[in-house]
């Protein structure tokens, strides 16, 4: 029974990350609202364009890092 109480206390974290990431993507959002942020390079070329997002990459690997720090902490209690 232990390993069921495990998983569903990894499943309730990972639902209260999912709800958290989502809010913090809908306010980023509305505060950001169709911008690029900077360090996005923007290629153009005949047929086609690319958008590489390096400091939104960086931003979110940042977060989930911490995020899933917390969650691992949390579940060694």
């Amino acid at each position: 029974m232990g390993n069921l109480e495990n998983l569903g206390k990894l499943l309730v974290v990972l639902g209260v990350v999912v709800v958290v990431t989502g809010g913090v993507i809908w306010v980023a959002g509305r505060f950001f609202g169709n911008r690029q942020l900077p360090g996005t390079v923007h290629i153009d070329f005949p047929g086609g364009s690319c958008i590489i997002p390096i400091l939104a990459s960086i931003v979110i690997s940042l977060v989930l890092t911490v995020v899933l720090n917390l969650v691992i902490r949390l579940l060694h209690k």
